[in-house]
């Protein structure tokens, strides 16, 4: 079969990226839109590009030394693709080839002037733009300078920036091909780009257009300060204009000029209003085409637009799909969990399975819909103060939507539930009877749940899931269950807005809550102390554990002089809490019993920075503070006016906090050792397919919801395709911050802290745990990359309860994301460790290293160097 080498724009389809690259195949589906004006011209193929690339030996060499080097050594990575340039751009363009291009160049005029673009494969894509990250040339004129700019273009395939662009995006280097789009140049009076949604706040109502003079290279090279127009329904909404001082013309003979704009024509609008709504409505076409928001490249001529490139935008976070149109307004899941990170389908179908509520998927993430909350007065309030009382970030947000006014519809509260006059439901009684009891009935449960799915398999298996998932949910739903974990928390909210009104101190349940008895949480962290206790007394278990690369190092332990107490230690510790990792939510994510070798770095650490029986000491210290901060504030409390029925008041509320506190962690343990249960059963499925042939690997299934899972099972077929969809698909949303708060509107808001009483220049948060501490900052984003020194303050994106190991090794506690009542705020003030969480960019403002001082009761970091 003869390859094409060169395919006219209006050939080209959207399914034609392998041969035309995303930015030709784009063109070709564009200039088929009615109403669109597209250039005229033509596309170079990947298959030239390949001739041309298989004529060099020394590429080949170069690609495979390009493929060793670390994503992170930059000078090795310019240095090679700058030779990888220049051997692309010494190959010889064979004769035919050149001959081919011309008869294309002479369809239209050989003196005619052509823009000379890249087309990567790689390139305008839902899941990666790779924007800019190839080259275009402007007014190239002459076979002989198209022919040489093709080969530049090709050449730019491996400029530092889009090499390393695809290493971020996994995208693999050989993978990825060139075309290059010659399309004929249009002088326009003025040019720019729309996009089809607000870039900032992702609202997909507001199309912005940035608008300047002349070629937009004077725009995009940062030349001058665009127009821009903002319009919503059709009306510009906003407009800025700005003093344009010089714009960019093509020369007749080839090449482009800067030029001086005269000053009367300098603060002119690059556009009318009319033409900026008519551009929008254009746009609106464009991007129904493609189904998705776009940016846009046009050109202005004669009051008639040219588009001359349009591509997704790659940067919005998606939108949960609505079963209606009306106004929608939806909170991150995510943030209330400490699990911010996009999760697999799997993991999201499981969570919806088994969760309380119903929840909606969105760029990997899961949102709960609180419209009908928000409408009511009464919900309404109710909802903005749960919300404000863990996460001020999340009220600011939805406050924000509110004050719209005509975003959330207002409807009548709704009557109240049960009988008529009927009292709130009798709160428990402070009697630790009642956790012990919640407890045994969760092993109960959990045991009856491992019997049960160890005979099932195959279809029997899916078909027993969903009433294992039923008695998840009542388990979780246990009214007695809401009211101890409610107990614990209401009693903290009442001690520390008490104790600040009558003894003028800020959170004073913190150090009242010291080492509470019965949280599993907690008790986790000082159990990896323990096993430290065990691998101390042996420096070769020591010396084997500093080497450990791989998850299968456990058998080999008992090789070595203490290897049999270590290794039962470890084993011991991964029976009790083995289920549990980071991001544990998602049930795809590697358990630490699979995956022991992630602790080894904590026990170690813990090896280093403790004496033996530490995990003793340390919980009978906490004991200590709080009983003593107990008589303190009791005795303080009884020299008040009418102060012997405060002391009564909050002795009940002291006691009622340490008998409940240590239970808010115990239903997220329930959950994660169920998750456990189903994780082991579905992978043994998955084990048997992939022996089956069906999968090409058991983790195939990751990318697969629940319900498709069983159809696999049933059928004994899968989609491969859709498998590999949703791998890009779920790599694309690794890139993307979920908002703690998101409108159907597609506007994402994170909120903001009103406040006005901390220094400048220090990074605002959420005080959960109280005192002050300085130290070295340790940024940490995984658990295995732990290295510890005493004093050290953890900065992290999130915590979930599998990060405790690491709390009684630090300082102090510095994260992104969390709430007073999340997993992380709970065993910081357990351990006594000053907090500030809900610092927006945390592990990005604070440099590893960096020396910081946290101030957990009045929220808030300094960095000090």
């Amino acid at each position: 079969m003869t390859e094409q080498y060169v395919m006219d724009l209006r050939e080209i389809d959207e399914s034609q990226v392998a041969v035309v690259g995303g930015k030709g195949a784009h063109l070709g589906s564009l200039s088929r839109i009615d109403g669109v004006r597209v250039p005229e011209g033509f596309c170079v193929t990947t298959a030239a590009y390949r001739r041309v690339v298989a004529q060099s030996p020394a590429l080949d060499a170069q690609l495979d030394r390009l493929s060793r080097v670390s994503p992170d050594d930059q000078e090795t990575i310019r240095t090679l693709s700058a030779e990888i340039r220049r051997t692309v751009e010494e190959i010889a363009v064979p004769d035919d080839l050149a001959g081919v291009i011309t008869r294309a160049l002479a369809r239209s005029g050989e003196r005619t002037a052509y823009a000379v673009r890249s087309s990567a494969t790689a390139e305008d894509l839902p899941t990666a733009s790779f924007a800019g990250q190839q080259d275009t040339y402007l007014n190239v004129v002459g076979p002989a300078a198209i022919l040489q700019h093709v080969s530049r273009c090709w050449a730019s395939l491996f400029t530092e920036r889009a090499v390393t662009y695809r290493r971020r995006n996994g995208i693999d280097d050989r993978t990825v091909r060139m075309a290059v789009v010659v399309q004929q140049m249009v002088l326009p009076d003025a040019s720019g780009i729309l996009f089809t949604a607000d870039p900032v706040s992702g609202n997909r109502t507001v199309a912005t257009v940035d608008a300047g003079f002349g070629l937009g290279e004077a725009l995009v090279s940062g030349l001058v300060n665009p127009d821009v127009f903002k319009v919503r329904h059709g009306e510009v909404v906003a407009r800025t204009i700005s003093a344009k001082q010089r714009e960019i013309h093509a020369l007749p003979a080839g090449g482009t000029r800067e030029v001086s704009i005269d000053s009367q024509r300098q603060e002119q609008p690059a556009l009318t209003d009319a033409q900026a709504v008519r551009l929008v409505e254009l746009g609106r076409r464009i991007e129904a085409h493609f189904g998705r928001p776009q940016d846009i490249e046009w050109c202005l001529v004669d009051d008639d637009f040219h588009i001359v490139q349009s591509r997704p935008i790659t940067t919005l976070f998606p939108v949960p799909e609505s079963a209606d149109q009306e106004n929608h307004v939806y909170v991150s899941v995510g943030h209330q969990q400490m699990m911010t990170d996009p999760m697999r389908p799997l993991g999201l179908s499981m969570w919806q399975q088994t969760a309380m509520v119903r929840m909606h998927e969105a760029g990997g993430r899961l949102f709960v819909d609180v419209t009908q909350r928000l409408a009511a007065p009464a919900s309404r309030a109710g909802l903005l103060d749960l919300m404000g009382r863990g996460d001020p970030l999340v009220r600011d947000a939805l406050e924000t939507v509110l004050d719209r006014e005509d975003f959330v519809p207002s409807l009548p509260d709704a009557p109240p539930a049960g009988p008529r006059g009927g009292a709130a439901p009798d709160p428990v009684e402070t009697d630790p009877a009642v956790v012990t009891g919640l407890i045994e009935r969760s092993r109960a449960s959990i045991a009856a749940l491992r019997r049960d799915v160890r005979t099932k398999t195959g279809p029997e298996l899916f078909d027993f899931l969903p009433t294992a998932f039923e008695e998840h949910k009542r388990v979780l739903t246990d009214p007695l269950n809401f009211k101890a974990i409610m107990a614990g928390m209401e009693a903290t909210w009442w001690l520390n807005d008490k104790l600040e009104t009558w003894l003028g101190e800020k959170n004073a349940a913190d150090t009242l809550t010291l080492s509470a008895p019965g949280n599993v949480t907690s008790e986790m962290g000082l159990a990896l102390l323990d096993v430290a206790d065990v691998i101390r007394p042996h420096p070769e278990v020591i010396g084997f554990l500093e080497g450990v690369e791989d998850d299968g190092f456990l058998d080999e332990l008992a090789k070595l002089p203490g290897g049999t107490e270590a290794r039962d230690a470890i084993e011991a510790y991964l029976d009790r809490y083995g289920m549990r990792c980071v991001g544990e939510i998602d049930i795809t994510r590697p358990r630490w019993s699979e995956r022991p070798g992630t602790l080894v770095p904590v026990i170690l650490d813990n090896v280093r920075n403790f004496e033996p029986g530490a995990a003793r000491r340390r919980f009978e210290q906490g004991l200590e503070q709080a009983r003593k901060k107990e008589q303190d504030v009791l005795s303080r409390l009884r020299a008040l006016p009418d102060g012997e029925r405060k002391a009564e008041e909050a002795k009940g509320m002291i006691d009622r906090v340490r008998t409940f506190i240590g239970y808010r962690e115990y239903p997220k343990y329930d959950i994660i050792s169920r998750y456990f249960v189903y994780k082991q059963a579905l992978m043994a499925e998955a084990e048997s397919l992939a022996q089956a042939g069906v999968l090409a690997d058991k983790e195939d299934v990751f990318y697969l919801t629940f319900e498709e899972f069983h159809d696999v099972v049933r059928t004994q077929r899968v989609d491969d395709r859709l498998v590999r969809q949703r791998k890009d698909a779920f790599r694309s949303y690794r890139a993307l911050t979920p908002p703690r708060v998101l409108t159907s509107d597609g506007e994402a808001l994170t909120g903001a802290y009103r406040r006005d009483d901390v220094p400048d220049g220090a990074l605002i948060g959420l005080p959960v745990s109280t005192g002050t501490v300085e130290g070295r900052a340790r940024v940490i984003l995984d658990m295995a990359d732990a290295d510890l020194e005493a004093g050290d303050i953890l900065v992290t994106t999130f915590t979930d309860p599998s990060w405790s190991p690491l709390f009684v090794a630090v300082a102090g506690l510095v994260t992104e994301v969390g709430g007073l009542m999340t997993h992380g705020a709970v065993i910081a003030r357990e351990y006594g460790l000053p907090a500030v969480v809900g610092v927006e960019q945390a592990t990005r403002r604070i440099r590893d290293g960096q020396r910081i001082r946290v101030h957990g009761t009045d929220g808030y970091v300094e960095i000090l160097s």
